[in-house]
């Protein structure tokens, strides 16, 4: 671990020994780190880089303030993985028609829009039960902020998005199948984070020009906007986490349509968010810690840290290291812009760096090639003081939003 100290803040501590980071993102983590709320110190994790509001693969503990920026717009972004009990030899030797039957179960891409009732028809009913479950809660939400009300709510439950997210079938160091997505809250997330950020610039105005960025624009717990961002955001968060259960659910119905036989799933089941805010006790005090791009790793604590496209993926189980705020990375991090890989690789460099797996190779998911990211187990060695390895995935099918 690595210290940075900085005038007139807290220190930020980094567990990036062997990986890059780039000179942008420390400026951005010592703005940080210079809010007067800002809890003994910033624990960074190796996946590190450069991110709208807040430095991605940050963990930020606050006392009685909350940087909506630093949670961001993705909220409750997260990972959910599986384990069946199939093993590799009791999948087909072409993945192909197990890839297309996914996309065509799993709205994504530029198919995410809306849920069409007939990708569901593998799992009836069961987006709508966990939409009744979230309801009243949104309708409370939207009395107060009723901009929130004609956002992509509902009908964005159970797809997957675009971007970075993906659905994919993994095999562990035991040949065994897993599956594994990445997703978050989706249109309504992206909705509530920006209109809080908005109010929180708004009720700052007078105050911007004597912050490092005007991201860093906070409510004060007791503010009148501060008990509803909360609420909003842990909603996001639960949308987002059933999200997710709604997808792996699909996939699993899915693949044994496709395969034609029973299996057992859930074997181990990781359900886990990646950019979000709860209250937690730390060093003897209860703070809000915010995640951008962490994971929590309490000791014991089940997480995913995916690599990229055609890399390698972990499950761990945390140490529960405190000086780290029990958190670890959330994936590689990128290395380069989604722009920068679009110009520097080629579909031929993509088709080369996933050949071992079944998955989209055009030029729509160059910025997603595996070079783009930092060096996975580079970066699982910087955090070998935050988890433990279980298991080791590789990619056999992998499904791009």
């Amino acid at each position: 671990m690595d210290i940075l100290d900085v005038a007139g803040g807290k220190p930020v501590k980094l567990w990036t020994e062997g990986v890059p980071v780039e000179d942008d993102a420390r400026k951005q983590l010592m703005n940080t780190a210079r809010m007067p709320f800002i809890f003994k110190h910033l624990a960074v994790m190796p996946d590190v880089h450069l991110g709208k509001g807040s430095t991605i693969g940050s963990v930020i503990p606050t006392v009685g303030a909350i940087i909506p920026a630093a949670v961001g717009v993705d909220i409750g972004c997260g990972m959910i993985a599986a384990r069946t009990s199939l093993h590799a030899r009791d999948l087909p030797d072409n993945l192909h028609g197990l890839r297309s039957a996914i996309e065509k179960a799993v709205p994504h891409g530029k198919t995410f829009g809306r849920r069409d009732q007939g990708a569901w028809d593998a799992v009836p009913n069961h987006a709508d039960q966990a939409w009744r479950g979230l309801a009243a809660r949104f309708k409370a939400i939207t009395d107060k902020y009723p901009r929130l009300e004609k956002t992509n709510n509902r009908h964005h439950l159970g797809t997957l998005g675009g971007g970075n997210h993906f659905i994919e079938v993994c095999l562990d160091e035991a040949d065994r199948v897993w599956f594994m997505l990445h997703s978050g809250s989706r249109g309504v997330g992206n909705a509530i984070g920006n209109l809080f950020i908005e109010l929180a610039q708004a009720d700052m105005r007078q105050h911007l020009a004597n912050l490092p960025d005007k991201d860093l624009a906070y409510f004060e717990e007791g503010s009148r906007h501060f008990a509803d961002y909360v609420e909003a955001v842990e909603w996001a968060q639960d949308f987002a986490r059933h999200n997710r259960e709604l997808m792996m659910q699909a996939v699993i119905a899915t693949t044994r349509k496709v395969l034609g036989k029973p299996f057992e799933a859930n074997l181990e089941a990781v359900n886990c968010h990646h950019n979000y805010v709860q209250r937690e006790q730390h060093f003897g005090r209860e703070v809000l810690v915010t995640r951008k791009g962490a994971v929590s790793a309490q000791k014991g604590q089940l997480g995913i840290i995916p690599g990229s496209m055609g890399a390698k993926s972990f499950i761990v189980r945390g140490l529960g290291n405190e000086e780290s705020f029990c958190s670890c990375s959330h994936g590689a991090g990128r290395v380069m812009s989604r722009t920068k890989a679009k110009s520097q690789f080629t579909v031929e460099d993509q088709r080369r760096a996933t050949a071992h797996v079944e998955c989209r190779k055009d030029k729509d998911v160059i910025d997603e090639i595996p070079m783009a990211y930092k060096d996975i187990d580079a970066v699982m060695h910087a955090q070998r003081e935050l988890v433990e390895v279980l298991h080791t995935l590789r990619q056999v099918v992998c499904v791009k939003g």
